[in-house]
């Protein structure tokens, strides 16, 4: 039995782990920070590249607008900090798993993201990995933000695709939603393996998640440099995210 089948009753998933505490998820924010932090600033020419991967499956239907908004802006985010290129990857459904162009208007994606619903079948992060390292292996990807809240898939597999992104020097920072046990051990494995960090959140933490969002969008667009411009910009958390990634 897999983990989305754990969390089901009948034919309705339901979310996992939903009583886990704000103070909690806050702790695991301030965890992600510090591993933010110990991560080297990326130093290039050229525009940033960042993939924003999200499972779009069921289980995650009753957060789904939530979570879009927050997402939404994120790309915002990015696309005021410039000097970035994003492409969106996304997978639900029987075997159906997308890939948008890379575009450096981030509106124009953010807009995009909004269109997709979620639809019914089982993870796909193997093939959002395999398509990394194609993307990594044409260019550079600096920084890769995935989404999700279920693994159902070989652990072993996944975290072999995911030593050789960390050998191409592509860092995945994983978000997950709820408390499945399964894909927190998958998630953890997987950031530690790019070197790059995990995080837990929940509605609670919507406002740290966007903040934490913007913060690797800014770190892979121009690292240090464009987080001091956008915090002379925006000031407030902005600032404390800055002294931490310091």
């Amino acid at each position: 039995m897999n983990a989305r089948d754990r969390s089901k009753t009948g034919n309705t998933p339901v979310k996992t782990g939903e009583t886990g505490s704000a103070p909690a998820v806050r702790e695991d924010v301030d965890a992600f920070l510090a591993q933010v932090k110990a991560t080297p600033p990326v130093a290039k020419a050229g525009n940033g590249r960042l993939i924003f991967a999200m499972d779009a499956t069921m289980s995650r239907q009753p957060t789904w607008d939530a979570a879009l908004q927050t997402q939404a802006e994120m790309f915002s985010e990015a696309g005021r900090v410039g000097g970035l290129d994003v492409q969106l990857v996304y997978f639900r459904g029987f075997g159906e798993c997308r890939a948008s162009k890379w575009v450096s208007n981030a509106d124009a994606l953010a807009r995009l993201m909004t269109t997709v619903d979620c639809r019914g079948g089982n993870t796909q992060i193997l093939k959002v990995l395999k398509h990394i390292r194609k993307e990594a292996q044409t260019a550079k990807v600096d920084a890769v933000v995935y989404v999700g809240d279920c693994m159902e898939e070989h652990v072993d597999h996944l975290c072999q695709l995911a030593g050789e992104l960390g050998l191409l020097g592509v860092k995945m920072f994983m978000f997950q939603e709820g408390r499945d046990q399964v894909a927190e051990r998958a998630f953890r494995e997987i950031a530690r393996l790019t070197g790059g960090a995990y995080s837990r959140f929940d509605a609670s933490s919507a406002r740290q998640l966007r903040e934490l969002l913007g913060a690797v969008a800014a770190y892979a667009a121009g690292g240090r440099a464009a987080l001091e411009n956008l915090s002379k910009d925006r000031g407030g958390s902005i600032s404390g995210l800055l002294e931490q990634l310091r």
